[in-house]
């Protein structure tokens, strides 16, 4: 029986998983999105004023070995997930965007290359929206890595978690960013491509849901879209789509970041 992996190196499939902990991991993203919003300055919104900001996770990535790559540069986008960037960018064709923005990464980067073409808009980078890190990073998971007692402090507090970035530190920066984002785009919208965990940490935190570690539990497929959107300076609203959901069958897989 193959046993399950993530496509990369942000959190690890768990068979048994408790809500306790899931609440708890949540608990500490919410933390740092609080302490991010709370240091912000921007401009003072108009009064009723609508924004959007339109979180993206890249499309598949070239990844025949398995590895948990994480951070790891020179992973880019399969002919698949070069396919979903174009589905992605055809369907944000009409949308209002004054800013388009990815991660360092360049799985991030060639995701958003079809919508910035459209929309002639120059990419801007920004390391705040960066892949989680994690202990595992470079290695194809195995479950016999965790047999290992030179690893079991890797995964001995999953709430925080042990074996990669904080949370709270996801949470912190994530918000950060969507907030900078807002305020450049006031009245408009804007793209942000990101990765599963920091979008679905987010999710989290602005849905007030569990945030589970197994990326199978997790509603952040493929180019997919969770779109944020702002009345002055207040989330008003929340929505998931998957433009490209009819390409998934032909994925190596969905799960990871």
């Amino acid at each position: 029986m193959t046993e399950p992996m993530p496509n990369s190196g942000t959190d690890l499939p768990r068979d048994v998983e408790s809500p306790r902990v899931a609440e708890g991991a949540a608990a500490e993203a919410a933390a740092g999105a609080r302490e991010a919003h709370g240091e912000h300055v921007g401009p003072t919104p108009a009064p009723g004023e609508r924004t959007v900001v339109h979180l993206l996770r890249h499309g598949e990535v070239d990844n025949p070995d398995k590895i948990l790559y994480g951070r790891l540069p020179d992973y880019h986008l399969s002919p698949l997930g070069r396919e979903m960037a174009e589905i992605v960018g055809e369907h944000l064709a009409d949308a209002d965007l004054a800013l388009v923005v990815h991660s360092p990464l360049e799985r991030a980067a060639e995701t958003a290359a079809p919508t910035l073409e459209r929309h002639g808009l120059a990419a801007v980078v920004d390391p705040r929206v960066i892949e989680a890190g994690n202990r595992f990073e470079g290695r194809r998971f195995r479950k016999r890595l965790l047999l290992d007692p030179r690893r079991w402090g890797w995964v001995s507090n999953p709430a925080r978690p042990s074996w990669g970035e904080p949370y709270r530190a996801i949470g912190r920066r994530m918000t950060a960013a969507i907030e900078d984002a807002r305020d450049h785009a006031r009245g408009h919208e804007a793209l942000i491509v990101s990765h599963q965990l920091p979008i679905w940490t987010m999710r989290s935190v602005l849905e007030d849901r569990r945030l589970w570690h197994d990326p199978r539990k997790r509603e952040c497929n493929l180019a997919s879209l969770t779109s944020v959107t702002f009345t002055g300076d207040e989330v008003t609203d929340v929505t998931y789509t998957e433009p490209a959901a009819h390409l998934y069958a032909g994925a190596a897989s969905t799960p990871g970041a």
